[in-house]
């Protein structure tokens, strides 16, 4: 089962401000990450830009229509994720427990959410999905290739 933990953007995350390299948060999020990894469920984990420097693509009537970032409604943005792979949503739920206040310990510290992946196996048989299913088992070979 894999779990996308989603930290919510703020109005400081939005404006680029970043922690310094001395932050106790850049501490407690290399700990969790740590944890995770030697747990043996981290699969990714990243912080995200603001969205000034993103786009979205729209689609409407069968045409895609491109919007350039910045974005208005902050509490609607992503500022980061890290991404698992655990046993169970009770396993998702206690590291969850434990992930830092993404913007620290003082004030608001923000807000994450967390959303279960769809499997290929959550999907109906069919010839699309056995092509998915190809696809991922390419890839997984590559990534194993490429360690």
């Amino acid at each position: 089962m894999r779990f996308m933990i989603i930290v919510r953007a703020t109005a400081s995350s939005e404006a680029g401000i970043m922690p310094s390299a001395v932050d106790p948060l850049m501490a407690d999020m290399a700990r969790y990450h740590e944890e995770l990894a030697k747990a043996g469920v981290l699969l990714d984990g990243n912080g995200l830009k603001p969205s000034r420097e993103g786009w979205r693509q729209r689609y409407r009537d069968g045409q895609a229509q491109l919007i350039d970032g910045p974005f208005a409604e902050t509490k609607e943005l992503i500022a980061g994720y890290t991404l698992i792979q655990v046993r169970s949503r009770a396993e998702a739920m206690e590291w969850a427990r434990r992930f830092p206040a993404p913007f620290g310990r003082q004030g608001d510290g923000g807000e994450i959410e967390v959303r279960q992946l769809y499997e290929l196996d959550d999907f109906t048989p069919g010839p699309a999905l056995d092509q998915m299913k190809a696809l991922e088992a390419e890839q997984a070979s590559q990534n194993a290739g490429a360690a």
